[in-house]
């Protein structure tokens, strides 16, 4: 089942426009929350139980409390809509469809946190969400809903957009960061968090777009409301990217705790051709690959999907047919994250090449028994020792890769091509 919320304009001609959002009931909201107490509103997203939507999972509220209520240091908001998990783009259609709420979320969140300069950090290669979001922020200036004295309230709020330059580690909230001051997007160190020392050395809320967006809703309705959808500790709907081999992909907001088995082979359609599902990798492509009999069996809400060995991540599935050879998805997966890796820590920027070209191996048919093994060591001492999760990103799915569907590996040594697609890989080519 589908419930609308985020979504509820997307078939609106025009929804990306003030007139069309407005006509909805757009920005009433912000005249509701300013008749607020700011610490009344971090509170109701506390009890609404929302939980950061770009992958972590990290309750929102609780982010917002970590803020220093006084600060000799202007606070910031930035919205990362950077986006840059393979087969994640739910956010690209909020941007596209329903820039305004996006520009609502952000004037709530930061009356409540006591924000006055709010940052759009939107991935590169965006062209249309670009162009919407810029339009949206510049008709909510125009028409007096961004700027100075907002509601009377002596409240002044500037919103920027910036746009990156197309790296997948500035999705990560302290990469994002360095690149908004003009530096190399690399991940800092944490201690000190965003939340006290985050863009130009000061107190930062870093939230995805799906979180901010959320905002709004839970004004409006309350946080019991909000909490009828989802499960106890998952509340709320989640918007699902659903890519591969169904037949009806695209974005599906549903709530959180639906079987993956109602997702893929109902609102999805099931398996193109009438095909069996092999697998599912149901967070975005940094984690733990799941069987399709395994996926039919889980629901789709963060403690689930923990006790299955895999996360609930940015929420971006992708759906393999029967005919999918394990080893081929694995290495493009692998080819992407030692290309992304930023370099600074070791065992990634090593690592992550070394565990492509192993597999790389392998999918042309060249690699021997023993890969295997090695692969899993080498991942073994990637996970958790970097400053960022990149190196986990790449080594948790080739370890659940391997683990899952190790016999279809194993029939790859010594082929001398892939014995599932029955040709010779091209990566090798492009290894280096």
């Amino acid at each position: 089942m589908e419930i609308k919320r985020l979504t509820k304009n997307f078939g609106n001609p025009e929804s990306w426009t003030l007139a069309a959002y407005e006509k909805t009931g757009g920005y009433q909201m912000v005249k509701k929350a300013f008749a607020m107490d700011p610490e009344a509103i971090i509170e109701l997203v506390k009890q609404s139980g929302l939980r950061g939507r770009g992958g972590a999972g990290f309750p929102t509220g609780m982010k917002w409390g970590f803020v220093p209520k006084q600060s000799d240091k202007p606070k910031y908001l930035c919205v990362n809509a950077d986006e840059s998990e393979p087969g994640t783009f739910k956010d690209r259609y909020l941007l596209e469809h329903d820039p305004h709420a996006l520009v609502e979320g952000i004037i709530i969140s930061c009356w409540a946190v006591g924000i006055r300069y709010a940052y759009i950090y939107i991935r590169g290669e965006f062209g249309l969400p670009y162009y919407r979001i810029e339009a949206a922020v510049k008709e909510a200036y125009e028409k007096g809903y961004l700027g100075s004295n907002l509601n009377g309230k002596g409240f002044d709020l500037d919103v920027t957009v910036h746009r990156g330059a197309g790296a997948y580690i500035c999705g990560e909230e302290t990469g994002l960061i360095e690149s908004l001051e003009g530096k190399k997007g690399q991940p800092r160190l944490k201690p000190p968090f965003p939340a006290v020392v985050g863009v130009f050395g000061c107190p930062t809320v870093v939230n995805n777009v799906e979180t901010i967006q959320s905002i709004p809703w839970i004004i409006e309705h309350g946080a019991e409301e909000y909490r009828k959808a989802g499960t106890e500790k998952s509340p709320g709907t989640k918007l699902f990217s659903v890519s591969g081999h169904v037949k009806r992909p695209g974005v599906y907001e549903i709530p959180l705790g639906l079987p993956c088995k109602t997702l893929v082979h109902d609102l999805c359609g099931g398996i193109i051709d009438g095909k069996r599902q092999k697998a599912n990798i149901v967070g975005g492509s940094s984690v733990p690959i799941l069987t399709g009999e395994e996926a039919d069996n889980v629901d789709l809400d963060y403690e689930s999907l923990a006790a299955a060995g895999t996360m609930l991540g940015s929420g971006g599935m992708i759906v393999m047919d029967e005919d999918t050879c394990m080893v081929w998805a694995l290495a493009v997966l692998l080819k992407f994250y030692a290309h992304e890796s930023c370099g600074q820590c070791t065992p990634c920027r090593e690592g992550t090449g070394w565990i492509r070209n192993l597999v790389y191996r392998l999918e042309a048919g060249d690699g021997k028994r023993e890969d295997l093994d090695k692969l899993l060591s080498i991942t073994g001492n990637m996970m958790g020792t970097t400053i960022c999760v990149l190196a986990d990103a790449a080594a948790m799915p080739t370890e659940s890769f391997i683990k899952k569907f190790r016999a279809e590996f194993e029939a790859h040594v010594g082929a001398g091509r892939c014995p599932i697609r029955g040709k010779s890989a091209h990566f090798l080519a492009h290894a280096h």
